[in-house]
């Protein structure tokens, strides 16, 4: 696979402004706690991937390199599907992404940053639940099951007054007034994992699957980006539509039946649906793909949510760059920089369980 021409485009200019942020950054200070060492790190690291992580990605920055001034840390959010081509092909040392590498695509190979006949490292770093959203007048939040969800999204749903949508949402006073559904118009990761909960929880109404592009035959109203989204639906009549949550400001949301109750998104709500599911089979030690279990029935977890994932090497070909990569990982996943994340992001901080599971991952790369 070759890396193409526009996407070492967009990683050279991406990674030329970046570097002007990293270097305010430095300027500017952090909240990030210091012991008052200086570092002997020293080095340049690249990343690229999932835009997800991009705020996340500006907090982690700014708070590793106030104790590590040597290091520049430059990460390019030209989304998921590019920074991991990026990454396959050498031409950064890590990689964000909104899903973890298919089995089969580590099999095919080879990872060119990476030492020969040596695996990846990846695991999830940033978690994010994306909220339904709607703009119907005098109403602020709704409940509803998948089925419904997926019928208003597909169409078979048409009116908010619908009997699906009046029997979950007693007292509630729904209008007589059409649905406008909106969606991503844009291949993404939210669309996917938003998709991915659909197929999951109701198969039986949503019959295409797990897509990250949206199927033109449901209709609705396409918007780009998550900005987009929150635009279309603010600015609508009767609108609904998913987004990061953190981008929920105003507009009404969904509460999401899981099992016999139902669940608000929250930090918490979702980090729980991660730790509340397995492992992927098949994976190596060091790589811990979570197989999301969006029919979880247990109590207090909230099903839609994005895992984006930070993936490296398990063996660098450049030893330079294990230890810069091993170094900025660890901060990632740390207390704190899980708190910086939150505060500049919405995300959902990871579970210290998962901590746990994480560090033995990042402590073997070498």
């Amino acid at each position: 696979m070759k890396l193409s021409a526009l996407t070492k485009v967009a990683a050279i200019g991406g990674l030329a402004a970046l570097t002007l942020t990293s270097c305010a950054a430095n300027e500017s200070g952090s909240t990030a706690p210091t012991d008052g060492n200086s570092s002997s790190l020293a080095g340049e690291l690249v990343g690229a991937g999932a835009s997800s992580q991009g705020s996340a990605q500006e907090a982690w920055v700014a708070g590793f390199q106030t104790t590590h001034a040597d290091v520049t840390v430059n990460y390019d959010p030209t989304g998921s599907g590019a920074g991991r081509e990026t990454f396959q092909q050498g031409a950064s040392a890590f990689a964000g992404s909104d899903r973890a590498f298919k089995a089969e695509e580590i099999s095919a190979g080879p990872f060119q940053a990476c030492a020969p006949d040596t695996g990846i490292v990846e695991f999830p770093a940033y978690i994010s639940p994306i909220a339904l959203i709607f703009n119907v007048e005098g109403v602020d939040s709704l409940k509803l099951d998948a089925s419904t969800v997926a019928k208003i999204f597909s169409g078979s749903i048409t009116k908010w007054n619908d009997p699906a949508i009046a029997s979950q949402n007693e007292g509630v006073a729904l209008p007589d007034q059409n649905i406008t559904a909106v969606h991503r118009s844009d291949e993404s990761g939210t669309t996917g994992n938003f998709t991915d909960y659909l197929a999951a929880a109701a198969p039986n109404d949503w019959t295409v699957g797990s897509i990250e592009s949206w199927p033109t035959e449901f209709g609705g109203e396409g918007a780009q980006g998550t900005s987009g989204v929150v635009e279309a639906v603010t600015n609508g009549v009767g609108t609904i539509g998913y987004a990061d949550a953190s981008r929920a400001g105003e507009l009404g949301t969904v509460e999401i039946k899981v099992g016999d109750e139902y669940v608000a998104y929250t930090p918490e709500a979702a980090a729980a649906i991660v730790d509340a599911s397995p492992l992927e089979d098949g994976r190596t030690d060091h790589d811990l793909a979570i197989k999301l279990d969006r029919n979880s029935t247990e109590a207090g977890v909230y099903p839609i949510v994005l895992v984006s994932y930070l993936v490296g090497c398990e063996q660098y070909a450049d030893s330079a760059n294990a230890e810069l990569v091993k170094e900025y990982f660890s901060y990632i996943v740390s207390e704190e920089g899980q708190k910086v994340a939150a505060d500049a992001a919405g995300s959902a901080p990871i579970s210290a369980d998962l901590r746990t599971k994480i560090q033995p991952a990042i402590d073997a790369i070498s």
